[in-house]
């Protein structure tokens, strides 16, 4: 898995900061902001934090960069649904290499990793042989209308054969995401997506977005991760057991 921050809102305490103030102040916008320092953004934004008032850090926002994790991740990401996603297609990338995510429960066990790795090579193996069967059909059929050049015809006879090659490709297959987030939703998907209740990829993912915000908004995502950090467990009987722990793991994540 790797993750970067592409891009993210310039000086984001400081606007989470003067949108906050303006909400109570009867100066302009000019006055308000004039003397927000970073030091003086960073303690009031904390406060925000601390209190809950999530509202304002909605104007500031986070894109990432996020590529080597699988299809089955992109299922659960885009539940998130308060953020932008754009996702490499299967039906313009055509899969050349067999690039796919194993859990680490299989990679353990030398067995079951023997398994999976037969079957994701015999999907591959399929959807080449289809993409080619499919490929020679449209050649065929594009030809007759006579309306195409003959690099034309392959191109479009590509695109139409990977298409429907691509529904046997697996939930492990790898693809690249780059999706953006407001702060709030950040929040929102780090209470759900860092608990050691999520699934182990998701989990991992999360974590390491949450490295890469608190680095540069430290303050806003000050008490950012699963519910326990901040009180109580959510998940009630299902709950790990190990809140401490947790605590300790996020309070030194960076």
């Amino acid at each position: 898995m790797k993750v970067c921050l592409i891009e993210f809102t310039p000086n984001p305490e400081k606007v989470v900061a003067a949108a906050a103030k303006l909400c109570y102040s009867p100066s302009s916008i000019e006055e308000t902001t004039a003397n927000i320092t970073s030091e003086s953004a960073g303690s009031f934004v904390k406060m925000l934090a601390k209190m809950g008032h999530e509202s304002p850090l909605e104007h500031v926002s986070f894109t990432f960069g996020i590529e080597g994790v699988s299809r089955s991740l992109l299922a659960q990401i885009t539940r998130h649904r308060i953020a932008s996603y754009s996702v490499q297609s299967q039906r313009y990338v055509k899969n050349f290499n067999c690039e796919y995510i194993t859990p680490p429960e299989i990679e353990k066990n030398s067995d079951a990793k023997k398994e999976f790795m037969d079957f994701m090579l015999d999907a591959q193996n399929k959807y080449e042989k289809l993409t080619d069967l499919l490929k020679k059909q449209h050649v065929e059929e594009i030809k007759k209308e006579g309306k195409l050049s003959e690099t034309e015809i392959e191109k479009v006879a590509e695109k139409m054969a990977i298409e429907d090659a691509r529904y046997v490709l697996p939930n492990a297959y790898a693809t690249k995401i780059i999706c953006t987030f407001n702060a709030r939703s950040l929040l929102n998907f780090f209470s759900h997506r860092c608990c050691n209740r999520a699934q182990w990829e998701i989990r991992q993912l999360a974590c390491e977005m949450l490295k890469l915000v608190k680095q540069h908004a430290p303050n806003i995502f000050s008490f950012a991760g699963p519910s326990c950090i901040c009180g109580f467990c959510k998940e009630g009987r299902m709950s790990c057991g190990k809140s401490k722990e947790v605590k300790e793991f996020f309070e030194n994540i960076i």
